[in-house]
C-alpha cells in the first residue's frame, strides 16, 4: 500500500496506534477502592441510558477506570467556548487570528479540569444511587476524593492524547478515542445482544445488518457529495512572461462537520436524564415528580427521536459556522487574484459562498439527522434497546473511519506532489 511506502505517514499511523494502546491500557486501570462488578451489572441489563453514556466515554465507564469520564468534560468545555465565541465579540475577534485561537484552546483546556471534577463527582453520586451505595468497598471521604482526583487526571490524560493524535493528521483525536472504545467493546455488545437465540433474534439480526449497510452507504454518500464552485485566476506577470488565466474550483462538502455534530448531540441528549437521576429519591415531592417526568419523557421513543433529530440538525449548523468562514475565504481569493465567474470579488463573493453553504447545510443537516435517528426507528421494529446503542456506535465508527481515510489520502497527495 502507498501509505506504508511513505515513511512519515507510516510513522504517524504507528504513533497513533501506540497512543490508542496506551488509552486501552488506562481503560483497564480501576479507580482505587471501586467495586467494578457492581457497576458492570448496570450495563449488562441493556439500559440504553448507561449504554449511550458508556459509548460517549469511549467504552471506559463500564470498567469504572481512571479514564471513566472519557473526553466528555473536554467536549463540554469546547461547546461552551465555541458558543461564547459566537456571542462575545472579543472572543469572535480572537478566533480570526492564530494567536487568538491558541488562547481559546488554552482556555478550553483549563476549563476542562473543573468540569471533569464536577462531572466525576456527579457520576460517582449517580452510580452510587443506582447500585445502592455498593460502588466502593470503603465509602469514606478520602475514597471519594481520590476517585474524583483520579477521574480528573484521567480526563486530562485523554485530552492530551487526543491532541497528540490530531497533530499527526490522521483524524480528529477525540473522535478516534471514542472510536477505539467502541471497537474494543463491540464484541461484548454483540454477545449481549444475541445471547439468547430465538426467532425474534433472527429478525433483529437481519434488521441490524440492514441498518449497518444503510448507514455505511448513507455516510459514504454524505461525505463524497460536494458542490464545486468554479474559480478563475486572472492573468499574471511572472518575470518577463505573461501567464494566462488559470481555472480552479472550491469544493464545498455537503456535510462539513463530519461526526462532530453527532458527538455534540449525544452529550446534550444525555444531560437531562443524568440530572434527573439525582432527584429520583429526593426528599421533596416536587423534585421527585419532576425527575420522574423527565425520565419518562426521554423514555418515550417519539420524543427521544425528535429531540435527537433536532439536536443533530442544530449542531450541524453550529459546528459549520465555527469551521467555515465565507468572509475569510472571499478575502483570500481576492488577495490571490481569484474570482468566481459572474460574482464580484469581496463582499459579494462572501455572500454568494454563504448562500451556497446554507443551501448545502439544509440538505446535509437533514440527511445527517435522519441517519442519526435511524437506530431509533429500527428499534421500534425490534423492541430491543440495544439497537439504539449499537446503531449509534456504527454511525460513529463509519463516520470517523471515513474522515481518517480522507485525511490520510490528503497527506499522500501532498507527499506525492512534493516528490
Amino acid at each position: 500500500m502507498r501509505l506504508w511506502k511513505t515513511k512519515q505517514i507510516r510513522m504517524n499511523i504507528l504513533y497513533v496506534l501506540g497512543m490508542l494502546v496506551l488509552f486501552r491500557v488506562a481503560a483497564h486501570v480501576p479507580i482505587p477502592g471501586a467495586d467494578a462488578s457492581a457497576i458492570r451489572s448496570l450495563f449488562d441489563g441493556g439500559n440504553s441510558f448507561f449504554g449511550l453514556l458508556n459509548i460517549f466515554s469511549g467504552g471506559t465507564l463500564q470498567n469504572f477506570s481512571v479514564v471513566a469520564l472519557g473526553v466528555a468534560p473536554y467536549i463540554t468545555s469546547s461547546i461552551i467556548f465555541q458558543l461564547l465565541a459566537m456571542i462575545v465579540p472579543a472572543m469572535d475577534e480572537m478566533q480570526k487570528e492564530e494567536s487568538g485561537r491558541q488562547k481559546i484552546s488554552q482556555y478550553t483546556r483549563f476549563a476542562t479540569v473543573p468540569l471533569a471534577a464536577l462531572q466525576g463527582y456527579a457520576l460517582i453520586t449517580l452510580l452510587n444511587q443506582q447500585t445502592g451505595g455498593q460502588i466502593f468497598t470503603d465509602p469514606s471521604f478520602w475514597t471519594y476524593f481520590i476517585s474524583v482526583l483520579s477521574m480528573t487526571a484521567g480526563t486530562v490524560f485523554l485530552m492530551w492524547v487526543g491532541e497528540l493524535i490530531t497533530e499527526k493528521g490522521i483524524g480528529n483525536g477525540i473522535s478516534i478515542l471514542i472510536l477505539a472504545g467502541i471497537i474494543a467493546g463491540f464484541p461484548t455488545f454483540m454477545q449481549q445482544m444475541f445471547v439468547v437465540y430465538d426467532a425474534s433474534m433472527l429478525v433483529t439480526l437481519i434488521l441490524f445488518i440492514l441498518f449497518v449497510v444503510l448507514t455505511i452507504v448513507a455516510i459514504v454518500v454524505m461525505n463524497e457529495a460536494m458542490r464545486i464552485i468554479p474559480v478563475r485566476y486572472a492573468r499574471q506577470v511572472r518575470g518577463s512572461r505573461l501567464t494566462g488565466s488559470v481555472n480552479s474550483h472550491i469544493p464545498l462538502k455537503l456535510n462539513m462537520g463530519g461526526v462532530i455534530p453527532i458527538i455534540f448531540a449525544i452529550s446534550i441528549l444525555l444531560f437531562p436524564s443524568m440530572i434527573a437521576q439525582f432527584f429520583v429519591n429526593a426528599n421533596t415531592e416536587i423534585l421527585q415528580n419532576a425527575a420522574n417526568w423527565v425520565l419518562m419523557l426521554f423514555q418515550n421513543q417519539l420524543f427521544y427521536g425528535l429531540f435527537y433529530f433536532f439536536l443533530v440538525f442544530v449542531f450541524t449548523y453550529f459546528y459549520t459556522a465555527v469551521i467555515f468562514h465565507p468572509d475569510k475565504m472571499a478575502e483570500n481569493l481576492q488577495r490571490s487574484g481569484g474570482f468566481i465567474p459572474g460574482i464580484r470579488p469581496g463582499a459579494n463573493t462572501a455572500e454568494y459562498l454563504g448562500d451556497v453553504a446554507n443551501r448545502l447545510l439544509l440538505t446535509g443537516a437533514t440527511f445527517l439527522s435522519l441517519v442519526a435517528v435511524l437506530p431509533v426507528i429500527v428499534q421500534q421494529f425490534t423492541g430491543s434497546a440495544n439497537m439504539i446503542i449499537g446503531g449509534t456506535s456504527i454511525l460513529i465508527i463509519v463516520a470517523v473511519v471515513i474522515d481518517s481515510v480522507k485525511q490520510v489520502e490528503s497527506q499522500l497527495m501532498m507527499y506525492e506532489y512534493e516528490i
